[in-house]
């Protein structure tokens, strides 16, 4: 009977959050706009709370809505000694297209798509592509890996990072990446083993974690 290889050495945990709802009623593309985010779902975020691991180091992206996250997060119960701040986990920037309609991104560009706002190679007027938004994680997570190597990582950020995270760690295509649902307040687990082959050293092992139960309008596109 086949077995897989004996883990060894170190293992890094990515404990991903997506940030928690932004109001938007209009439906407006915000990427890196600094909007505020709604935390008043405090059953929910007692939960994900208990399930964040003691003794993390905690990073979230510059902007409010991830910052404010992790903090409620500690709020409701999660171990969060200090927080530090990364601009490389921020959402894409949608450059010209931020503070449009999602309707009007669709009618007035031909770049639009299905799961995304446009192509994942496709760059705004004045903004990134989802390719740079992977990049500059991509660069970070690495980073951050090596730095903090074999503890457990706390990131509260965006639905296009974690995307971009998931790329990295499955050497996805980025138009496979953009497929993944990431809700806000869910969970994602990833992994990296130290001692493995670079080509297959990360494992994820769980995707867009939510309680049923206790969602209430949350929603899985960018920013």
């Amino acid at each position: 009977m086949a077995t897989g290889a004996r883990i060894t050495g170190s293992v890094t945990r990515w404990w991903w959050v997506r940030h928690a709802p932004v109001p938007n009623p209009e439906r407006r593309c915000y990427g890196q706009s600094d909007k505020d985010c709604d935390v008043s779902n405090e059953a929910l975020f007692r939960h994900q709370a208990a399930l964040l691991p003691k003794g993390a180091v905690w990073y979230a992206s510059n902007l409010l809505r991830a910052r404010k996250t992790a903090g409620e997060l500690a709020r409701a119960g999660a171990e969060m000694d200090e927080l530090h701040i990364d601009p490389d986990l921020a959402e894409q920037h949608f450059g010209d297209w931020q503070g449009l309609t999602y309707v009007e991104i669709a009618e007035n560009h031909a770049n639009n798509h299905l799961f995304w706002l446009g192509p994942p190679e496709y760059r705004p007027p004045g903004g990134e592509s989802f390719v740079d938004l992977r990049d500059r994680t991509v660069r970070s997570i690495d980073r951050l890996t090596a730095e903090h190597k074999g503890r457990d990582i706390v990131a509260t950020a965006h639905g296009g990072t974690i995307r971009a995270a998931l790329a990295h760690a499955f050497d996805l295509h980025p138009e496979a990446a953009v497929r993944f649902e990431i809700e806000n307040v869910s969970l994602t687990l990833i992994e990296h083993f130290e001692q493995a082959d670079p080509a297959h050293a990360w494992r994820v092992a769980f995707v867009n974690y939510m309680p049923r139960e206790l969602v209430n309008g949350s929603a899985g596109g960018p920013a």
